[in-house]
């Protein structure tokens, strides 16, 4: 099936509704944005999260950093009292709640990222574990909106952005992938997302508030060190501490609020450092899945060939 049919027949979901179809080379009017989705954005590649198992560490993180906490300060409290009989018992509980939830979550794949290689300008996708890849030049992508209306939630907008990408070495076996979660996103949001992209593949991988290329990476990092991570929010709440301290000259500064957020944030941390740990480790692991076809053009002495060109060379398949 040729691409404009495929794409033609994915537009007729929004029926009435606004869709439009995006490219590479044209700019869509919006300002770019991030929308949280990055994974990892290095000079030669952008990884795009593909959704699923975002929560992955959380039942570590939960155990080990609460239960296993917990347990550690139970053990200390009898060792202060004098009652040494049940400590052994208590520490090796404790690690039995970080090690048990920690070897199960992270044996178990994530799905594999969306990648943009700049070096190639190619797209590579994931899906079973099977190949499936996209030129950046000439990519089309449709981003469409829906406004979805129940009885509790009132009316609310879902966006989506998907680019078509075919399987390596069975041009014929094409798929949408979507770029971001739809809920709540705007087809202004969807939009903004595509112009992130293009002035990455474009102008990186480093550029500017206009995504105009940049020999500074300051900008990027600032956007996105926009997204706090669990782990960042006891220094956000110090920071904030610190700077209503400075305002007020010392006096009179912290409120209840404050030092109830921050001994929040501080009881948690052990488990948001846990799960982040544990999320860290087994994407780290996920990483091998990918084919050495796809690895060895992430390098950045790597072949520079694009997949595409491969196949009507020799009719790759993997």
């Amino acid at each position: 099936m040729a691409v404009s049919d495929l794409i033609q027949q994915a537009r007729t979901r929004f029926g009435q509704s606004p869709s439009v179809l995006l490219h590479a080379d044209e700019h869509t009017g919006e300002k770019h944005w991030e929308m949280f989705v990055t994974d990892e954005h290095t000079e030669h590649y952008l990884a795009i999260k593909n959704g699923g198992d975002s929560d992955r560490g959380m039942l570590t993180g939960a155990m080990g950093g609460v239960g296993g906490v917990a347990t550690l300060l139970m053990c200390f409290i009898l060792i202060l009292s004098g009652k040494v009989d049940g400590i052994w018992t208590g520490l090796i509980l404790a690690a039995a709640l970080f090690i048990i939830p920690f070897l199960w979550e992270t044996s178990r794949p994530l799905p594999l990222p969306i990648l943009f290689n700049r070096r190639t300008r190619e797209v590579y996708f994931d899906h079973n574990g099977k190949l499936y890849h996209s030129p950046w030049d000439g990519i089309q992508a449709l981003a469409g909106e829906l406004l979805m209306v129940g009885p509790h939630t009132g009316g609310m907008r879902n966006a989506s952005l998907e680019i078509l990408v075919r399987r390596l070495g069975e041009p014929e076996n094409a798929l949408l992938v979507s770029l971001s979660l739809p809920m709540g996103k705007t087809l202004q949001m969807q939009k903004g997302l595509w112009e992130w992209l293009r002035a990455y593949m474009d102008n990186g991988p480093w550029f500017d508030e206009n995504g105009q290329r940049s020999d500074s990476d300051a900008y990027v990092k600032e956007m996105l060190s926009a997204h706090t991570k669990s782990t960042g929010f006891l220094a956000f709440r110090r920071q904030k501490i610190a700077d209503k301290k400075a305002a007020k000259e010392g006096k009179n500064y912290l409120e209840w609020t404050d030092a109830v957020l921050y001994l929040g944030h501080l009881l948690f941390y052990p488990m948001n450092w846990l799960q982040e740990f544990t999320y860290n480790i087994a994407k780290r692991r996920s990483r091998n899945r990918w084919p050495q076809i796809v690895t060895e053009r992430l390098q950045p002495n790597g072949p520079t060939t694009r997949l595409i060109d491969l196949e009507r060379e020799r009719g790759l398949d993997v």
